[in-house]
């Protein structure tokens, strides 16, 4: 499965610059890329230290975050929010 998140060709074509590997890499970092895109990304990745460095940047702030964000809500909370998700849900299948 390619992602081209809206740009209407694959990973891989032609003329891709460095912009578009730096809004993928979330993408990459987060295993949402098909095996052969990951190739693409990994192949640009190794030639291109600006990349590299935005890439392990970005994959060091999705793991501090990550480990900051070990708290679980207060159960009254959730509760509430889970009753808003059900109130939209409602609203859009009466729609």
């Amino acid at each position: 499965m390619s992602h081209d998140h809206g740009r209407g060709e694959p990973l891989g074509g032609s003329g891709e610059d460095c912009a578009d590997y730096l809004e993928r890499i979330v993408y990459f970092i987060d295993n949402e890329l098909d095996e052969a895109d990951c190739s693409v990304v990994r192949r640009h990745l190794d030639e291109c230290g600006p990349c590299l460095q935005k890439y392990d940047l970005e994959r060091t702030v999705k793991s501090v975050v990550a480990r900051s964000c070990s708290e679980a809500a207060p159960d009254d909370l959730r509760s509430r929010v889970l009753l808003s998700i059900r109130e939209v849900q409602v609203r859009i299948t009466e729609a």
